[in-house]
C-alpha cells in the first residue's frame, strides 16, 4: 500500500515523546495561548503552508496548470466596530454557504455543510491530484496537512505535536479504547450518554480482555453542574483507570463540566478522555484549560469542515502510553516510531490529502469569525429555539441554561417522531433528526428566520408531536 507524502509526517529519528516545540506553557492564560490578532495568525498559517516543490516551477507543470498556493482567508463582514455583531452581519455569513432557503439543515449535530471556501478548496486541490497524481506534485501536501495541524492545535490551545488528523471521532474514540494499556480487572467508567464509539467500544473491549466497565447515569433533567458531578466522583474506585465521557450529549444536550471531573480524575491518576464530537466548532474550546487527557472529534459537523477528517489530541506525556490501532508505511521499520508525537497515530496508507489540507482552511474560516463569537452565537439560536419549543408546551431534554447544554436541542416526542421529522422537512424546509427526541441544532449558517420557521413548524406538527 503507497502512503501519501501527507501522511510522512516529519520525523526525528526518536521515540515521540519529546516535547513538541509548539507546546504552550499550562501556566499561561487561554489569552496568553491565543493569537490576538487573527490577520497575524493567519498569515503565520499562510506562511507554513506556502511551501512549493521545485517541480511546480518546471515549465511542464506551469504550462499544465497553475500553481496550488495556500488557502486565503475568507472574505467574511467586517464586525461592527463597537457592540455585538447584528443579524444582517450573520446574514452575511449564511451568504457563505449553498445550501437553498427551501431545505433548511438545522443538524449539526449529524453533519453540517461546508461553507464555500473549504468545498472549493477540496475541489481545488482534488482536481490537482487528478491532473498530476505523482509524488512529486504531492509533495506538497505535507506542508498544507502541517498548516491544518498547526492551525487546529492553536485553536484548541494545545501544541501541534499533541494532535492527529485522523479520519474521524469513531476513529479516535477506538483508537484511545483500543491502545490503553489496561489489564483484567481494572475498571473503566463511562457516561451512559456517549456515543457508541464510546460506549459500546468499551463492552467489546471488556469482552476481549476482562476489563470492567461501569456506566454512570446523571439525572434527566440537571439544574447544576454539581448534580453531574457527583455521580462521576461516585464511581471512581482504586480500580478505575480510565473515565470516558461526552463534552456534549448527542442524545440529550446535556453537557458536562468538564473541569471539574478533569481535576477529580487527576487527583487520582484516571486518564479522562473525552468525546468532542458536539463541541469541537460549537464552543470555545481550550483543552489545556479543560484538562482532559484525550480529546476526539469530527470535522464534518460543528467544524464544516471537509468529509472524513477528524481529529485525536493526546497530552504529549501520555503519546507513548497509547498504541495506535493501525500501523502503516510512514510509521517506520521498527516498533518506535519514527514520526513525532501524536502523528503515529496517523498511519493509516493512502490519505485524501486535499481533505486534510482543507481542514486548515476551515480552521481559518472559524478563526476569522472567532471561536468565541461562534460560541456566543450558537449559543443565543439555541436558547432562542428551546424557549419557543417549551412555549407550545413540548418537555425538552437539553437544559436551557447554556451552562449545561451546547447546541444541541432535543425534545420529548411521545407522539409519532418519524412522522413529525418527515413533515418538518417537506412542509416547513427544516432538516432535524430524531436522536433522544426531535432533535433540532442550529449553527452559525442558520439565521433568526431559520429559527423561527422551525418553532412555527413544531407549533404546526404539535398534534402529531405530543400524540
Amino acid at each position: 500500500m503507497n502512503q501519501s507524502p501527507a501522511s510522512q509526517s516529519p520525523a526525528t529519528g526518536s521515540p515521540a515523546n519529546r516535547t513538541p516545540a509548539s507546546q504552550s506553557p499550562a501556566s499561561q492564560s487561554p489569552a496568553d495561548r491565543r493569537p490576538t490578532n487573527r490577520r497575524r495568525f493567519l498569515a503565520e498559517v499562510a506562511a507554513v503552508s506556502a511551501v512549493l516543490p521545485a517541480a511546480l516551477s518546471s515549465p511542464a507543470a506551469a504550462s499544465a496548470r497553475a500553481p496550488i498556493r495556500s488557502a486565503p482567508a475568507p472574505r467574511l463582514p467586517a464586525p461592527p466596530p463597537r457592540g455585538p455583531r447584528d443579524e444582517s452581519w450573520w446574514e452575511q455569513i449564511r451568504a457563505h454557504f449553498s445550501f437553498a432557503e427551501e431545505k433548511v439543515p438545522m443538524n449539526a449535530a449529524n453533519l453540517c455543510p461546508s461553507p464555500r471556501a473549504v468545498a472549493e478548496r477540496v475541489e481545488e486541490l482534488t482536481r490537482d491530484v487528478d491532473r498530476d497524481c505523482s509524488s512529486n506534485n504531492r509533495a506538497k501536501f505535507r506542508g498544507l496537512t502541517e498548516a491544518s495541524r498547526a492551525a487546529v492545535a492553536e485553536q484548541l490551545g494545545v501544541g501541534a505535536d499533541e494532535i492527529a488528523i485522523v479520519r474521524n471521532t469513531s476513529e479516535a474514540n477506538n483508537t484511545v479504547n483500543n491502545g490503553l494499556p489496561l489489564a483484567a480487572g481494572d475498571e473503566v467508567v463511562i457516561w451512559d450518554q456517549n456515543h457508541p464509539t464510546n460506549n459500546v467500544a468499551w463492552d467489546v473491549r471488556a469482552a476481549r480482555f476482562g476489563i470492567v466497565v461501569r456506566r454512570v447515569a446523571t439525572p434527566a433533567r440537571p439544574t447544576t453542574p454539581q448534580q453531574l458531578i457527583d455521580p462521576f466522583t461516585r464511581a471512581l474506585t482504586d480500580r478505575t483507570r480510565v473515565l470516558a465521557i461526552t463534552h456534549v450529549s448527542n442524545v440529550s444536550g446535556v453537557r458536562l463540566p468538564v473541569r471539574e471531573l478533569a481535576r477529580a480524575a487527576r487527583a487520582r491518576g484516571i486518564h479522562l478522555h473525552l468525546d468532542g464530537a458536539q463541541s469541537w466548532g460549537a464552543l470555545d474550546v481550550d483543552l489545556r484549560a479543560l484538562g482532559c487527557d484525550s480529546y476526539t472529534a469530527s470535522a464534518h459537523k460543528w467544524f464544516m469542515g471537509p468529509k472524513e477528517a477528524g481529529i485525536l489530541y493526546v497530552r504529549e506525556d501520555r503519546i507513548p502510553a497509547i498504541w495506535p490501532n493501525t500501523v502503516a508505511p510512514g510509521w517506520g521499520s521498527d516498533a518506535d516510531p519514527d514520526v513525532r508525537g501524536a502523528r503515529k497515530f496517523e498511519s493509516l496508507g493512502q490519505r485524501d490529502d486535499a481533505c486534510l489540507a482543507a481542514v486548515g482552511t476551515a480552521a481559518g474560516f472559524h478563526a476569522t469569525i472567532g471561536p468565541g463569537e461562534i460560541e456566543t452565537r450558537v449559543a443565543d439560536l439555541a436558547t432562542t429555539l428551546k424557549e419557543g419549543i417549551a412555549e407550545l408546551g413540548l418537555t425538552l431534554v437539553t437544559p436551557l441554561d447554556p451552562e449545561l447544554s451546547g447546541g444541541v436541542c432535543i425534545a420529548e416526542v411521545p407522539g409519532d417522531r418519524s412522522t413529525a421529522l418527515r413533515r418538518l422537512y417537506e412542509e416547513h424546509g427544516i432538516a432535524g433528526a430524531g436522536t433522544g427526541g426531535l432533535r433540532l441544532c442550529p449553527h452559525i449558517y442558520n439565521t433568526r428566520d431559520h429559527v423561527a420557521r422551525a418553532i412555527e413548524g413544531v407549533r404546526a406538527l404539535r398534534g402529531v408531536i405530543l400524540g
